[in-house]
């Protein structure tokens, strides 16, 4: 498996993957129910709110009432999509979350999108990068943070069919879409290899999976062995995978966009300080809030860009 037979074939925000995956998810399951805080088209349901009107429940920039009403949903047997930006649907509602659907592990699912750096111009106060975090420390919570439209619409199908309370992660700009539009392979708790090597594995999330894609495929033309791995569920963690790949590789890199304080690096070091101690490095934001930009003035400056994930493969091969 090389990436160098990775490429995309069109380019789409993985929102609107969610839209189509909730719309199907609609159409094969009368119990779905969708709400949101006043942001139809910021999560694509239009055609959901089209063809289930009386399943659509439009709570108004009242986030903790939306949180409070899909638990009471919950109690009976409908399946509530809770949906909004991730700052307002996490950080906003935390408490919401902890008390009403984490506690008492009721089966709600929050579907937030516009998250990360690449919300862009929209500026800090919008781009939640702590929430990843925020949502995996919670007991009961399942947190799945797919790479492109096609995964996103996949995801978004698979957390409806599984019971439990789960955060869906996903991201406003349009992005490469280079995995297939129907993946067998894919399974929440699953990480997915999209390269085979055998001297460091990185190991990435969201956005930054097509980063890694990137940067693998320079590696692999300067003569380094690359093993990459897309870990789209953060909880529960693939630990198996992580020990397997690095008892191999020796080292390893995580990429991601968001906080490295409580994001997936530091899911991954832990797994490697538990069972196998190994080099590791971390691209993500270093402990500071965003600003206004587009997505790619952004990613560079804050070190997510694929010249990043390269820099910190040669360090991390040193300290092998």
């Amino acid at each position: 498996m090389s990436l160098q037979n990775i490429t995309y074939t069109d380019k789409k925000d993985t929102r609107s993957g969610f839209g189509v995956g909730i719309h199907e998810a609609g159409k094969a399951n009368e119990n779905v129910v969708a709400l949101c805080a006043d942001l139809i088209g910021s999560l694509k349901l239009e055609k959901f709110i089209e063809d289930f009107p009386e399943r659509f429940i439009q709570t108004g920039i009242a986030e903790a009432n939306m949180i409070g009403i899909a638990a009471g949903l919950a109690i009976g047997d409908k399946i509530p999509v809770a949906t909004t930006f991730a700052n307002f649907g996490t950080g906003r509602v935390y408490d919401q979350i902890r008390q009403s659907v984490a506690y008492s592990d009721k089966n709600v699912k929050i579907c937030c999108s516009h998250a990360g750096l690449t919300l862009g111009e929209d500026g800090a106060t919008h781009q939640i990068l702590e929430d990843i975090g925020l949502m995996k420390m919670l007991p009961h919570m399942t947190v799945v943070v797919p790479c492109d439209y096609n995964q996103t619409r996949l995801a978004t199908k698979a957390i409806i069919e599984k019971v439990g309370p789960t955060y869906l992660r996903f991201g406003r700009p349009v992005w490469p879409i280079f995995t297939p539009a129907e993946d067998e392979t894919f399974q929440i708790g699953k990480a997915q290899f999209l390269s085979k090597g055998t001297d460091v594995t990185i190991i990435a999330c969201g956005h930054l999976v097509w980063h890694a894609v990137l940067a693998g495929q320079e590696l692999e033309k300067r003569g380094i062995s690359v093993e990459l791995i897309n870990m789209h569920t953060i909880k529960p963690l693939d630990e198996e995978a992580i020990l397997t790949s690095v008892k191999k590789t020796g080292c390893v890199v995580t990429a991601e966009e968001h906080q490295q304080n409580g994001g997936l690096g530091e899911s991954v070091a832990s797994v490697l300080s538990r069972h196998h101690l190994a080099p590791i490095e971390m691209v993500a934001v270093q402990d500071t809030f965003g600003e206004s930009g587009t997505p790619d003035q952004l990613l560079e400056k804050y070190g997510l860009m694929p010249k990043d994930i390269i820099e910190k493969v040669e360090k991390v091969l040193a300290r092998k």
